[in-house]
């Protein structure tokens, strides 16, 4: 009998083990599924074209969604289109660049934000580098962006002859930045000791975009060409739109 009874209360023992084993399990993929639904649902599928007025975002956004030169405007509102990449769907924004629109466009949709292009006039850019900085910084500062949004600062009209290099604008944008960084903190620290919250980059080191959460990728790019039959250069810009997919 006591031979009968022991395999008995082993087997039970194992079925026992097996029923939790199974339960933990069961947890586990019910945890890891509802995160990746969170995060199915926390990524958006906007690209956001900000930038200053006549940067070129809109005449950039006719070209991916047309494939031709048309005639812009400077934008009173925003532009939407849908793109197809690899079977996936991205809303390509075109946000106005004028100073009292840009914020209210770029409030509305930076929480369906997918990616973010900053377009620069290479050309105008060591003239207007102090407002470039301004806007940059402010979005980058955005609670939106820094969700690990990647972001590509574009830099246009590769094809004039005074258009600066993107590895010129990087160097000249981390150190206006960098100047821009500590007025913007100093004033902070006037009003709001907590002002260390929304420093922007490392502590005790110079600007770099290296330094940021989210991914700070710099390409160049043109966009203006009147000839139906001539080429514009977008590649890069292309590329970046599908590894972000």
């Amino acid at each position: 009998m006591e031979k009968r009874v022991e395999p008995l209360i082993e087997a039970n023992g194992n079925t026992q083990l097996m029923g939790i084993l199974a339960a933990v399990f069961a947890i586990i993929l019910t945890l890891v599924l509802f995160a990746l639904w969170r995060r199915g649902k926390s990524v958006g599928r906007s690209v956001l074209f900000t930038g200053l007025t006549d940067a070129g975002k809109t005449l950039l956004f006719a070209r991916l969604l047309q494939s031709k030169y048309v005639k812009t405007y400077t934008s009173i509102k925003e532009n939407t289109g849908d793109i197809i990449i690899e079977n996936s769907s991205l809303r390509i924004v075109d946000i106005p660049g004028h100073e009292r629109l840009r914020y209210k466009f770029f409030d509305k949709y930076k929480s369906s934000a997918r990616g973010l292009v900053y377009v620069i006039d290479s050309v105008t850019f060591q003239k207007d580098i102090r407002d470039v900085a301004e806007l940059l910084y402010t979005l980058l500062s955005d609670s939106a962006i820094q969700r690990n949004i990647p972001v590509l600062i574009l830099c246009n009209k590769q094809d004039q002859t005074m258009a600066k290099g993107s590895t010129v604008i990087k160097t000249l944008l981390e150190k206006e930045m960098n100047l821009l960084r500590l007025t913007k903190n100093n004033q902070l620290e006037a009003t709001d000791a907590s002002s260390a919250n929304s420093f922007l980059g490392k502590q005790g080191k110079d600007f770099e975009f290296s330094h940021l959460t989210s991914r700070v990728d710099f390409a160049e790019c043109s966009a203006f060409c009147k000839d139906p039959d001539s080429s514009v250069d977008i590649n890069q810009l292309n590329k970046w739109l599908y590894e972000i997919v």
